[in-house]
């Protein structure tokens, strides 16, 4: 039991960051549970990585605004978010907050009824960005847990997240009356136990108990040497600098109800290029590259003042060769591609056989985030972009990358496997001019493929006639087991045979990190003995999680 003291105060936004913190560092502290909840008996269990790095990717985004309004961090958290956002549960993290972000819109601070509204404006957001909600998810448990807050009739902050835990816990323990799949596993939903680590987490910060807090992420990897030797007294200035700025609007300044920020859009647009522009309640982010960052930062200053301000020199920043093509104009062809996956093999395979044009990195235990896939869109430099995610848990973050995405139009193949993403590359129409032609026909293709794949057992169960050991194998397709054995080259024998392998005529195999090459070569004779009518061609994969996937053709 807290011992505090209930007490009615306004939610601004240094404790709704406050609340992100803690919320972040409960979840951290308990991802490993969260992750061990996966209902799938194989090296999967990401959902609390998955949830972790969102809510930090928001959470460091909204703490580089210091002391500003609710409704600025709010926004800046959900920005955060939306842009790292890694797997279902992670988009799904995010629309919880930016329906939380639109609940709080143009307030400085707000009360219980206010914080109860922006739950409320959670749940429809996070519904609303689900095609086919499923009941007993982390959709359930937002819902049910605002439901149960919203009818106690609560009048203290305290007593409102008091209450809106409770429903959660309450709801958390009845997925599995709602989803059998939870059922069966004798687990609850992992989603819905990651959001209530969360709000545990808000509520430490509410009743001003300190946990431990994450500070915000430092940069990635070392800080990088610069060589100024290679802009010296005589280097032409041929690049420019790249400029970043988070401004501050003055009420001293302009009148803020009625300003319209397209008046710095537009001048930053003739001062520069490369620019990105956007307005979150009073704070201007902007990026430029110029030559004459001064002037813009003088310019600027007219309307309001400066939170961070970031110039640097692109001949230090990018000297190299790459530098100069980025800097030429790129003529974009027509149609381009990326898909995911993990493994020397596996991305040779892709780029050099079937001719992708990016991998974005990720797969089964490593779902890659939004950020990800924009930057890979980024390099294609096509008027369409093709995604194949090749696994069922990215193809969530792929949309959502896909729908904030302006400098192409993106189509999502909704591929759910390795297989599935290798056949439809390999049957991908250049000389089709329908775009959407092309998309639907792609997606026909994807669907159709089976594929199975082998992996080590994570646990104990039962399901669908098998008896699963932890440290065993098993083979599946989709999220059906169909063989099981304490040696991996059985439980792959058996696999073949449950799909029919010896009726098709190819059967392309990828060989896993962990599959050794003796076993891989006894594999593909004992098929070929068994099978002479069918080709089995062997390829080294190297993908982590999945020893042995069967391709057919």
């Amino acid at each position: 039991m807290h011992n505090k003291t209930a007490q009615t105060y306004n939610l601004n936004g240094e404790l709704f960051l406050k609340m992100l913190a803690q919320g972040h560092a409960r979840l951290s502290n308990n991802r490993q549970r969260v992750n061990d909840l996966n209902v799938f008996p194989i090296p999967d269990g990401d959902t609390g990585d998955n949830m972790c790095l969102t809510i930090e990717s928001g959470y460091v985004q909204a703490s580089q605004l210091g002391g500003a309004r609710l409704s600025e961090i709010a926004n800046a958290a959900s920005s955060g978010m939306l842009m790292g956002a890694r797997g279902n549960s992670g988009v799904i993290l995010s629309r919880i907050f930016a329906g939380m972000a639109k609940g709080f819109s143009s307030v400085s601070k707000t009360d219980t009824k206010g914080f109860a509204s922006a739950m409320s404006s959670a749940v429809s957001e996070a519904y609303g960005s689900v095609a086919h909600p499923v009941e007993g998810t982390i959709l359930t448990v937002v819902r049910e847990g605002t439901e149960e807050a919203e009818t106690s009739k609560t009048k203290s902050m305290e007593e409102y997240i008091s209450a809106l835990i409770h429903g959660m816990e309450k709801s958390l323990e009845r997925t599995p009356q709602k989803l059998q799949v939870l059922a069966d596993a004798g687990v609850v939903d992992s989603g819905g136990a990651g959001l209530l680590h969360i709000f545990y987490g808000f509520q430490d910060a509410i009743l001003g108990i300190n946990g431990s807090v994450s500070d915000p992420l430092p940069a990635s990897g070392s800080q990088a040497k610069v060589d100024f030797s290679l802009f010296d007294e005589n280097t032409e200035l041929k690049f420019g600098y790249c400029t970043e700025f988070l401004l501050r609007l003055q009420s001293s300044k302009v009148d803020l109800a009625s300003f319209d920020e397209k008046e710095i859009e537009k001048y930053i647009l003739g001062a520069g290029d490369s620019v990105v522009f956007f307005r979150e309640g009073s704070i201007i982010k902007v990026h430029v590259h110029t030559k004459t960052p001064g002037d813009i930062i003088s310019h600027c200053q007219r309307w309001g003042e400066f939170l961070t301000v970031k110039i640097e020199n692109m001949t230090l920043q990018h000297h190299n060769s790459s530098l100069a093509e980025r800097s030429q104009p790129v003529k974009r062809k027509e149609y381009g591609t990326v898909t995911v996956s993990s493994g020397e093999g596996l991305r040779s395979i892709f780029t050099e056989q079937l001719a992708a044009d990016q991998i974005v990195e990720g797969g089964q235990t490593m779902n890659p985030s939004v950020a990800d896939f924009i930057a890979a869109f980024d390099k294609v430099h096509a008027r369409h972009i093709f995604v194949f995610p090749n696994n069922s848990n990215i193809i969530m973050t792929a949309k959502q990358a896909a729908g904030i995405y302006a400098d192409a139009s993106v189509h999502v193949i909704p591929t759910k496997s390795l297989g599935a993403g290798y056949v439809a590359l390999a049957s991908f129409d250049h000389s089709e001019k329908d775009a959407a032609k092309l998309e639907e026909m792609l997606t026909g293709i994807s669907s159709s493929v089976i594929c199975g794949q082998v992996s080590p057992a994570s646990r104990n169960t039962e399901k669908d006639g098998h008896k699963v050991h932890k440290g065993g194998f098993i083979g599946f397709s989709g999220d059906e087991i169909l063989s099981s054995d304490d040696d991996r080259l059985q439980a792959a024998l058996s696999l073949c045979k449950a799909l029919e392998a010896g009726s098709h005529d190819v059967v392309l195999i990828l060989g896993g990190a962990d599959a050794p090459e003796p076993e891989a070569s006894a594999l593909c004779a004992e098929l070929g003995k068994e099978y002479p009518n069918t080709e089995f061609i062997y390829n080294h994969g190297g993908q982590p999680v999945f020893d042995y996937t069967f391709i057919i053709c």
